[in-house]
């Protein structure tokens, strides 16, 4: 999404009025001194000030180290105007530098565009116009450089495959232009499924109630380690922060950089199913394997899994106020894991280039299959 830098305008209104007087202030009897102590209340010795948690003092080195690292983005797009003239439209966001050659990790859509101009902020002040090197629309991420005059501080990248909800994070951004912001929050869910502007899905997504607006696009989404686990992305609604943002887990941007190195076509792989998570009673009631898994529901013509031949529902059944197609395939494993968590598919294509083998294990029809199947490549609309 297309994020722009807000102005903020602080209204300062009220009047001090200083009286001054000759006369000497009688304290009340309350403020007085008593019998035990040598002086008025407002002479006693502070009460020492509590010391920081041990939380307080994780964020606070976590920030003092990241921020530094984490740039802000601004780019110039020139577009053609009603009458064909050349109009600039500025954008701006964040990103985060992860090597010291000055290479740096961003959203596409922050500097998406024909011929953007692209120029980095450091936190210091410093300014360099970048070189965009890879552009990876499916999955809005883009990486850029610069050339860097002196030693660049830069973050590690760590596995966004375990993370749990619940799990402390910490944001770094410049929302509304407001450079070196820090927000704290928590895992609020995984595995979120969203279209983009453009219609393109952006699947596998961390859900995060740390405070995510317009300017944060890009900036580092860090665990209590400072390990960047996620790339700040998107946020629900047309407006700012209201608890429900969105982050690219960072494995998946670790694919594209593997493919940069190696010189690959980037392209998500794609398998071409809808699927229903089903444990637990609702597998019982469907008289699945109670261990569940992932109910197949639609399948895409042409797709990889339509020439695997995994089967889609047959007929629909309503189960409380959910429509349920029955009859498809139940995915058990995937490449030899156990399907437990509804993003099971989502994570283990994350892994996968278009060619790859998914190897399956399913439930029809009362017994156990195997297939391999040879993914695809997702189409250019995601759908």
């Amino acid at each position: 999404m297309r994020l722009r830098t807000l102005g903020i305008a602080a209204l300062i209104a009220g009047t001090f009025v200083w009286v001054t007087t000759t006369r000497k202030w009688d304290p009340p009897s309350w403020l007085r001194p008593s019998a035990q102590s040598n002086g008025p209340l407002w002479a006693e010795p502070p009460v020492s000030a509590a010391g920081l948690s041990a939380d307080e003092l994780n964020n606070i080195d976590i920030y003092k180290s990241a921020h530094l690292a984490t740039v802000n983005i601004s780019s110039t797009v020139y577009k053609r105007g009603w009458f064909g003239q050349v109009i600039p439209e500025p954008g701006t966001g964040s990103g985060f530098i992860i090597d010291a050659q000055g290479r740096i990790l961003t959203n596409y859509h922050v500097v998406s565009g024909r011929a953007p101009e692209v120029m980095v902020t450091m936190a210091d002040k410093t300014r360099y116009k970048a070189t965009i090197l890879a552009r990876d629309p499916s999955n809005d991420l883009a990486l850029i450089k610069i050339v860097p005059k002196g030693k660049l501080p830069f973050l590690r990248l760590g596995d966004s495959d375990p993370l749990q909800v619940g799990q402390k994070v910490l944001a770094i951004g410049n929302p509304f232009g407001l450079e070196g912001t820090l927000t704290t929050g928590i895992i609020s869910s995984l595995g979120r499924t969203l279209n983009d502007e453009s219609g393109r899905q952006l699947e596998g997504m961390v859900q995060t109630d740390a405070a995510i607006n317009p300017g944060n696009s890009g900036g580092p989404l860090l665990d209590s380690a400072g390990n960047v686990i996620g790339i700040n992305t998107a946020i629900y609604g047309p407006g700012s922060n209201i608890g429900i943002g969105f982050a690219l887990p960072i494995n998946r941007a670790k694919t594209m950089l593997e493919d940069y190195q190696a010189g690959r076509k980037f392209g998500r792989p794609w398998l071409g199913v809808s699927v229903l998570p089903v444990f637990g009673d609702l597998a019982e009631l469907l008289e699945l394997p109670t261990e569940g898994g992932l109910l197949i529901q639609d399948i895409t013509p042409g797709s990889a899994a339509d020439g695997a031949g995994l089967r889609s529902a047959r007929r629909y059944v309503i189960v409380g106020n959910t429509e349920v197609g029955i009859g498809g395939d139940l995915i058990l494993s995937i490449d030899g894991q156990k399907v437990d968590r509804a993003d099971a598919l989502t994570r283990a294509l994350s892994k996968k280039r278009p060619g790859d083998k998914l190897a399956i294990t399913i439930h029809r029809a009362g017994r156990q299959q195997q297939l391999s199947v040879t993914l695809g490549e997702r189409p250019d609309d995601g759908m």
